[in-house]
């Protein structure tokens, strides 16, 4: 074993897990360093209270005096907590958080230090537009972009900064984050989902979309992690041989959570508490090393939120137990990946979760409406969905151990499947007293039954029914989840304003019962939905054919799936829904095909550095170590040394032919890399990248992982998988 690898393995082997303070009930913690809705009520003025609660449930504008009353409440607040800092935390289109702190600290004109807090302050700030990626939409020269209050996120303390949730936009007004066209989306479904809603319950006047994400990621011990460039740099390994031993025994699973990991989770869980991230469930994941943790659902916006704190929060106290924290859909190759499943669901301010049935037909009715709209909308989205995943990581993920493949797919069940056969046969029109009471009671009626017993889980389902939500599986674990759930959202509120318009009109025009009306649109939708269903097994070839046959789209990697982003279709979307504009749409574009081509080029750089200066130095060096035993065994047994020496002689030309392998495959990578820098199409530099340069990676992988098996343990200079994936 190299000294480098000796001496990180010595280190991480005297880990002993950090004591955790939980004294005090998770009650009593959760969201103590959180000014929410129930901190307002308590500190500021009626009519100030009255003004942050029409902001958040009607998204009314809060008026400069106002602003003035809840600035001074939360600085007081804040400062009473040990705050010393501020900052407007928001999420710009880099994928990840963004913060500038600012001291509460001002000098008066007198020269006198106090603490300052202003509305102005609370509502809006100007970092630097033009250093973030913006698409184009704002340049060098044109740095204004402004951070503006989202009240319906609670500010929270982390540390000793008060971080107050905003929206990012630029000096023009367009979205220059992942949280503006969320809000929107979010808005869209609602207006539309209360109007379909109201069909069943006139009381019903809010539809939340809830969120509830299943963050999965790795646990590395620190000094071994830093001890290998590519995860550093790429956040994954790029080359390393599979140990002998890895997830196969299905040992890891839901196993003895180990001691240090479970010392870092009670960290976690603590610090989630104090930030009002109501944490619920901690496990071992499929594979070595992996885990998950999953909160209680939560509206959709402050979900995405808390996913997006949590990753950094994560990243902080892994560091305090030594750990690196790796969010990389695929880190290593041959075991599970990394997802983050979307559960999605609509909830109404009556209580309602509009995706479970109820014990009755009339609330199956209501049910059956939601669901068959939902899977019509990702029917005449898919596309659009696959697009809203895709990236250079979550590429490497889809379609193996246990996540689900691109082709974007709907489960629902055998039950549910019979329950949607049986619909499709209504008769089209006027249902006679017999055939609605046969309906309700014989098809609709049995629906409460079925399914509790109808919620196996398909694990090669992108996007799966499971009892009262749709889980959204193909989200990769370093993705932010607003993305899905715009288009998600929006998909949806598309397809509820259709489904009213339909059903308005027959009601209108063929002066139908509503009953009928709901029930003649639903059959359509339907028989118009079945080629997105499918209930077998998503990794075969044979679903790879029949989903061509049905129409559907198998775009695999980024490049491809990302076309969807700013298809006519798309843009017509977005933009009827006032989500996004076309100039935000194609910005979006840009960014996330550049980000896949430089993420590329980062790995391809990182992959050459180890090729060539470790790993072909270390092969020379034990190659010469070979020859000289060779050259020995020459002297002591002269012309018979052949017969002596014949492994060392295969094992050096094994060696060779590594090196020569390697060697060339870098050349050609690096010379392809140049070819495709010199493209200035985004898109066609992309495909190059993704046609031309990535093939290299497997290629010189192979070779490399190859010489680790050849070459003695000692001097082999990068941590092997089975010191990352089994050192606790």
């Amino acid at each position: 074993m190299s000294t480098l690898r000796f001496h990180s393995l010595k280190e991480s082997l005297k880990r002993e897990p950090l004591p955790v303070d939980e004294t005090d009930k998770r009650s009593s913690l959760f969201a103590s360093n959180v000014f929410n809705i129930e901190r307002m009520r308590h500190t500021l003025t009626k009519d100030a209270f009255k003004s942050v609660l029409a902001a958040v449930e009607k998204g009314s504008k809060i008026d400069r005096g106002i602003a003035d009353q809840i600035a001074a409440a939360m600085k007081d607040w804040a400062l009473a907590k040990g705050a010393t800092h501020y900052t407007h935390w928001f999420q710009p289109l880099t994928g990840a958080t963004a913060e500038k702190h600012d001291a509460f600290f001002e000098r008066t004109a007198e020269g006198r230090a106090i603490e300052k807090f202003g509305g102005g302050q609370l509502v809006q700030q100007e970092p630097d537009a033009s250093s973030f990626p913006s698409g184009g939409i704002r340049n060098t020269f044109e740095a204004r972009g402004y951070t503006a209050w989202d009240p319906s996120s609670p500010a929270f303390i982390f540390g000793t900064t008060l971080c107050i949730p905003t929206v990012f936009v630029a000096y023009t007004g367009e979205a220059l984050d992942n949280k503006t066209p969320l809000l929107k989306a979010l808005q869209a479904v609602d207006q539309a989902a209360v109007a379909v809603a109201r069909y069943f319950d006139k009381n019903v006047k809010k539809v939340n979309a809830s969120l509830g994400w299943e963050q999965e990621y790795f646990l590395i011990d620190l000094s071994l992690a830093m001890s290998r460039p590519d995860i550093v740099l790429a956040g994954r390994t790029l080359l390393g041989h599979s140990p002998a031993k890895g997830q196969q025994l299905d040992d890891h699973y839901f196993g003895s959570i180990p001691r240090r990991a479970l010392s870092f989770m009670r960290d976690l869980e603590n610090e989630c508490m104090l930030l009002g991230i109501p944490i619920k469930t901690r496990h071992n994941e499929v594979a070595p090393n992996q885990f998950e943790v999953a909160p209680i659902y939560d509206e959709a916006n402050l979900a995405v939120d808390h996913n997006s704190l949590i990753m950094d929060v994560m990243d902080k106290i892994g560091e305090r137990h030594y750990f690196k924290v790796l969010l990389h859909e695929k880190p290593f190759a041959g075991v599970n990946g990394s997802g983050k499943h979307n559960n999605w669901s609509l909830s109404t301010n009556t209580g309602i979760n509009l995706l479970s049935p109820g014990k009755t037909p009339m609330s199956n009715l209501q049910f059956l409406t939601f669901f068959v709209n939902t899977i019509k909308a990702v029917h005449d989205y898919e596309e659009l969905l696959r697009a809203s995943i895709a990236s250079a990581s979550n590429d490497h993920r889809l379609g193996a151990n246990e996540a689900p493949p691109a082709i974007i797919s709907v489960f629902i069940g055998e039950q549910l499947t019979k329950v949607l056969e049986e619909l499709e046969t209504v008769t089209k029109g006027k249902l006679s007293p017999k055939e609605k009471t046969e309906l309700k009671l014989n098809v609709v009626g049995k629906i409460p039954e079925i399914l509790l017993d109808n919620t196996d889980r398909n694990r090669t389902s992108p996007f799966a029914f499971t009892g009262n939500k749709f889980e959204f599986r193909a989200v990769g674990s370093s993705a932010n989840c607003a993305n899905p759930m715009t288009v998600l959202n929006s998909i949806v509120a598309k397809q509820l304003i259709s489904f009213k318009t339909e059903v308005d009109k027959l009601i209108k025009s063929k002066d139908m019962k509503k009953d009928d009306a709901i029930f003649n649109v639903i059959r359509e939708l339907i028989k118009q939905s079945k080629p997105i269903l499918f209930e077998g097994n998503g990794y075969s070839d044979t679903w790879k054919k029949e989903s061509r046959r049905r129409g559907l789209s198998n775009n695999q990697t980024t490049p491809e799936a990302l076309k969807a982003r700013i298809a006519k279709k798309t843009i017509d979307l977005f933009e009827e829904l006032d989500v996004m504009n076309r100039i935000e749409i194609k910005a979006r574009y840009e960014i996330e095909i550049e980000e896949y081509t430089l993420r590329l080029q980062i790995e391809s750089r990182v992959l050459g550095d180890i090729a060539r200066n470790h790993v072909i130095p270390t092969a020379v060096r034990y190659q010469n170590i070979l020859i000289e035993n060779v050259s020995g065994l020459k002297t002591i047994f002269g012309s018979e040394y052949t017969l002596q020496a014949a492994e060392q002689i295969e094992l050096i030309k094994d060696i060779s032919a590594g090196i020569s392998a390697i060697n060339s495959g870098v050349t050609n990578m690096i010379n392809a890399r140049k070819k495709a820098n010199k493209i200035e199409a985004i898109d066609k530099k992309a495909k190059a990248y993704c046609d031309s340069v990535k093939p290299f990676f497997e290629e010189i992988r192979y070779h490399c992982d190859k010489l680790e098996l050849l070459i003695d343990d000692e001097i082999w200079p990068l941590t092997k998988y089975r010191e990352l994936l089994f050192t606790r």
